[in-house]
């Protein structure tokens, strides 16, 4: 199993070098190359270039998915096409990164149906179709085992059942960790469903971005781009149990994944480490300290909620932020902000410094 970071060739450094817009669409396009690692899929040198066309705004969107389509029509009439697994890669890439590039969501089965076919559409046959047969897979991290996925009767009621359940469900006031453990869950939950014949964990993977970013968070970043494999094998281990082996469920790795996502601690992900043969404990060398100061959320943040880490995130980035801007970064109104920065200041994890039309946020660390 490889343990190192998935390196996107050639669009690290150039991104980390680029002004922020540019930025946001480079990171965009390092999840969407980085999420078909789940299926052994590589982007040809091809679909880099085109990448940083958009990135640098030369072209759009949806001028880069027209290049990347054009290229391989061009390719097929000479008979050029080697590996359709590239041509997956290339295509499935542009249309996440196109998504993602969306300010639009419907917390929904028909959204998460939608995004499959759009990601699949003329790659898969059943693209935005329920499969209508059982499956089973065997894991790496199970010893070729499988985990029990959902029954293809079933499916349709249990995507309603569990999105409905989650719609319900209020994070107003509750802890940060028991927020995060409850976020965790239903993405395992929804995963296991499977609801489709393939891609079903990229399609998981872009429905819960575009969710994150409903609750204020924009997890674009180098976790999801860099780790998607160690994603994939949480998700197995959420939904994998072994009593005679004394094999329990747990969503311990996703919560690491999220938790580095969103409040900025820095796990070593080694996918050796969910093998259930792995025999050591969990917390030895897993753990280490943000390499980067300014990313680490103060200790008392372990009592907030999500939607106060939500604006911490944002002032965080940007210590000039208006509370209009922060209310239109996370999808509240200007009164729910201002609701939480002023909780945030009781709690003394922030302040205001300088008046309010010159002044600054400042988290007290």
């Amino acid at each position: 199993m490889e343990e190192e970071k998935y390196i996107i060739q050639g669009l690290d450094e150039y991104i980390r070098q680029s002004e922020p817009q540019k930025r946001e669409r480079g990171k965009a396009w390092q999840v969407a190359i980085g999420l078909q690692q789940v299926d052994g899929l590589t982007p040809s040198s091809y679909l880099l270039d085109t990448a940083r066309q958009h990135i640098d705004g030369e072209i759009s969107i949806s001028e880069a998915k027209k290049l990347i389509d054009s290229y391989y029509e061009s390719a097929k009439s000479r008979h050029e096409v080697e590996d359709d697994r590239a041509e997956e890669a290339d295509k499935v890439s542009a249309r996440i990164a196109e998504i993602l590039s969306e300010k639009t969501f419907n917390f929904s089965p028909a959204q998460l149906t939608s995004i499959h076919r759009r990601l699949f559409e003329g790659i898969y046959k059943l693209a935005g179709r329920i499969r209508d047969y059982n499956i089973t897979k065997k894991e790496c991290v199970l010893n070729g085992d499988t985990i029990y996925y959902a029954d293809y009767e079933t499916i349709s009621e249990s995507l309603e059942y569990d999105i409905r359940t989650e719609r319900e469900f209020s994070y107003a006031g509750i802890p940060l960790d028991d927020a995060i453990r409850h976020l965790m869950r239903f993405c395992a939950n929804l995963w296991q469903i499977h609801a489709f014949c393939e891609g079903n964990t990229r399609t998981t993977a872009v429905f819960m971005i575009k969710y994150l970013r409903t609750l204020g968070f924009n997890v674009v970043n180098d976790v999801f781009a860099h780790n998607s494999w160690y994603f994939r094998n949480a998700l197995v281990r959420a939904n994998y149990r072994n009593v005679p082996k004394g094999i329990t469920e747990t969503t311990m790795y996703l919560e690491r994944f999220f938790r580095s996502m969103l409040l900025g601690d820095e796990y070593t992900f080694r996918n050796r480490e969910l093998h259930i043969d792995w025999d050591k404990p969990a917390e030895e060398s897993t753990h280490v300290q943000s390499a980067n100061p300014a990313l680490i959320l103060p200790p008392k943040c372990k009592f907030c909620t999500l939607e106060e880490v939500a604006v911490l995130r944002i002032v965080q980035s940007n210590p000039f932020a208006t509370q209009k801007e922060i209310a239109a970064e996370i999808g509240k109104s200007e009164r729910t902000v201002k609701t939480i920065t002023v909780t945030l200041q009781e709690k003394e994890i922030l302040r205001r410094v300088g008046g309010k039309r010159n002044g600054k946020w400042e988290i007290i660390c």
